[in-house]
This record gives structure tokens, sequence and C-alpha cells, in this order.
């Protein structure tokens, strides 16, 4: 897949997943068409030698999964399918001062002061009762420009461009309406009813995600950016997604995407939890060939990583500080908040070596803090051979980052061709 195609791809990608539960589902259609067949956790396994599969759990972490049998010296790439947001309040509405807004929570480590003045909508999943009295749930998109969330005019904030701080509980919250009529059973409801259901007896619960409405696109004088939200870590994942779609059955490889990365990944979805270990154990139910594929295996930790700010250079370590648009980046840390260590790294660079892609190596400034990533907690928990890499990108963690057009495609190229 050429440049252009490749990204084009992403750029639907980005707007049609604004939360994980629509990430999830879309990768799993990729999957279908690619000829993945879907596997229940819920029930037996019956795997074939050849067979390509996929599993979701908590309908927002996917693995996907080739099946050659003989080979077991799989690849894996690890991504994650959250990204920071302001998530609902269980009972949000708030009506004063003559508008309906809602309470919301950071969900994360969240950038605040992007999101004001943002046209934003709402999306997320539903957990509601049939008119067979079984709990469903179903995944909804309001799409309108439903909200806003207004700044305080310098008027009445003169050290706005000075000291400006925000309150996560009073400042941030989304107007919607200046009709106190509002009902949110009802909102719910009608979203419902767009997708066709019409006859939820009861609205029982809901995990809903504000998002910004301006389309992914292109930016820069030779279209040398892709600006967008959620690039971390929707980027890595379809990057992930698309090259297991690209390689034969009979290559061993494995992607997973796991919720709740930006909160620490404790959860029964998130890479703290089973799901990895529990789909890698039903894939080799014997002991000893389960461990042999998992010392004979090699994990890319696929991450955004922090590209040097142009207006910010002092932020980083000269001799480490990445450049959009000029190679995948590997992240070092000696404190173990990345997984890479030298062997790892040499298998990474040999092959891009190989294939004409540059790389480049990304260590934090000693005096300051250290993100980390899924990939020490996949690496301590299923005990693989892992490597952290990342594209690099600006303003991570804001309504809207910013990456280079050519590195995600680059990456996409190296794991396509790992294991040839």
């Amino acid at each position: 897949m050429n440049k252009q195609d490749f990204n084009e791809g992403l750029l639907g990608f980005l707007d049609a997943s604004p939360t994980p539960f629509h990430a999830t589902q879309n990768m799993g259609l990729m999957f279908e068409n690619a000829g993945f067949e879907k596997l229940d956790e819920k029930k037996k396994w019956e795997l074939r030698e050849g067979g390509k599969y996929y599993v979701t759990r908590n309908d927002s972490s996917v693995i996907a999964f080739t099946y050659p049998g003989s080979r077991k010296d799989y690849l894996m790439v690890g991504a994650h399918s959250d990204s920071p947001n302001l998530k609902l309040k269980p009972n949000p509405v708030i009506k004063e001062h003559g508008v309906v807004k809602f309470g919301v929570e950071s969900y994360g480590g969240l950038l605040l002061n992007p999101w004001f003045d943002r046209d934003i909508s709402l999306a997320g999943r539903v957990s509601y009762l049939d008119e067979k009295n079984e709990i469903q749930s179903a995944l909804i998109n309001v799409e309108k420009k439903i909200a806003i969330i207004p700044s305080l005019a310098i008027h009445l904030d003169d050290k706005a461009n000075k000291e400006r701080t925000v309150n996560k509980q009073t400042d941030i919250c989304p107007i919607l309406s200046t009709n106190e009529d509002f009902d949110f059973d009802a909102f719910i409801r009608w979203q419902l009813d767009r997708i066709g259901i019409k006859n939820a007896k009861e609205i029982y619960a809901h995990e809903l995600s504000f998002y910004d409405t301006q389309k992914a696109s292109y930016v820069g004088l030779r279209d040398d950016f892709i600006a967008s939200a959620r690039l971390d870590n929707l980027l890595s994942c379809y990057v992930g997604m698309l090259s297991i779609c690209s390689v034969e059955a009979d290559t061993p490889m494995l992607f997973i995407a796991s919720d709740h990365e930006e909160v620490g990944s404790e959860s029964t979805s998130g890479a703290g939890g089973s799901f990895l270990e529990n789909t890698l154990r039903r894939m080799f139910d014997d002991y000893e060939e389960y461990v042999e594929m998992v010392r004979s295996s090699m994990m890319v930790s696929a991450d955004n990583a922090h590209a040097i700010h142009p207006n910010y250079p002092s932020k980083h370590d000269k001799e480490h500080a990445p450049l959009m648009n000029d190679g995948v980046v590997v992240k070092i840390n000696a404190n173990q908040r990345y997984a890479t260590n030298s062997q790892t790294t040499a298998k990474f660079l040999q092959r891009a070596d190989s294939l004409g892609q540059k790389v480049q190596k990304f260590v934090n400034r000693s005096d300051m803090g250290c993100g980390s990533t899924i990939g020490p907690i996949t690496a301590t928990r299923i005990g693989i051979d892992t490597i952290d890499v990342g594209l690099p990108t600006l303003a991570m963690h804001s309504i809207r980052e910013l990456a280079g057009s050519d590195d995600a495609h680059s990456l996409y190229k190296i794991l396509r061709e790992f294991h040839l």
C-alpha cells in the first residue's frame, strides 16, 4: 500500500473512531474484511492451522492473530485504543444560569486548555433493557455539534495569558442549550432510535465521551503533517491493524489494542489484565509450547513519541530529540519505564535498515519525568522480549495532536515485512 492510500485510510479511521468502542468495532470490521474469523471468549475455541482470528473484550480491546501452527516465533504488536477525553458523569445534567450543561470527568492526562471554544459532540456505549427484558449494549455517536466549553473573556480574567489554570469540576462543563426542559433519558432514547433501537424499556448506564468534531486532515505546505484528535494512540492501532491484515496466514503475527492505558492499564480490558495471556494460553494450551512461543517471540509496543517542539527545544535532550518525518522512534529509559533493551533494539534496527527505513532514538531529559506504555506491563506479565517504539508527535494529549505524514507509513512497512 502506498503512502497516499495509507494516509487516506488513516484519516477515515480517525474520524470514524471517536471512542475506544468505535475504534474496536472498526478494527473488527477490517479484520473480517481481511478474512479473520471472530472468536467468542465465552465459548470453546477450535483453532485450525492456517487460520486467522480475532477476539474482543469489553467492546473496547481487540486481539487479532494468525495461527500457522508450526512456527512459534511471533511478532506481536501492541497499542492502546483509548485517548484522554472528557467523560460524561452518570447523572450529568446541570441546569443553572439560563443554560443546560453536562458534568464531566477528565479521563487520563488531559491537556485541558485546548478544549475551550471547540465544537464538540458525544459518543460511546449505552446499556439498556430491551423488550425481552434482556440487558443489551449499543454504540451511539451523536455526530452533531451539540456542545461547547466557552472561555472566560479576558476582560474578566486579566491574567488569562499569564497564569491561567483550569478547575476540573467547575470550569470545563460543556453547555448544550438554553431550553431547560431538556430530558437526558429522552436524549439517549433519541440516539438509540437513530440506530434502530426503538423499544428500550430502561436506560441503565452509559460510558459516553465528548470529542472534537473537527475532522482529521493534512496540514502543511506539502501536506507535511496530519492533525487530528486521538493520534495517541489510534495512529499505532491503525498501523498494527493494517500490518497484520497485510501478512499471509503462515506468518506468525499478533496484534493487540488494549483499553485504559491512559489511566494505568489496570482493568479486565487493559494491558495489566489477563486478555493477552488468556488468548495466548488458548492458542498454546501445552505449557511447554506456550513458554517456547513466548521466549521465541518479540513484542513491539507502539505508542506515540515526543517530537522535539521547535518552540520549546530545551524540553529535550538534544542528542535524543526526534524529528517529525524522520523515521520511527525507539524509546529507551534506564529505569524501565520503556521495555526496550539492547537486544530488541538490535533486532528492530536490523530489520529497519534492511528495508531502508530510518530510525531515531529517544531518551527523556534526565531531570524530567518519563511517561510509560503498555510495553513494561506486557513484558512483565507475559515474559516476552519487548521494544517500545513510537511515532514523533507534537501536542500529545491535546484535543488535536500533530504527527508527520511519513512516519506511520514507515512503521507499517517495517512491521509488515518484519518476518521476511
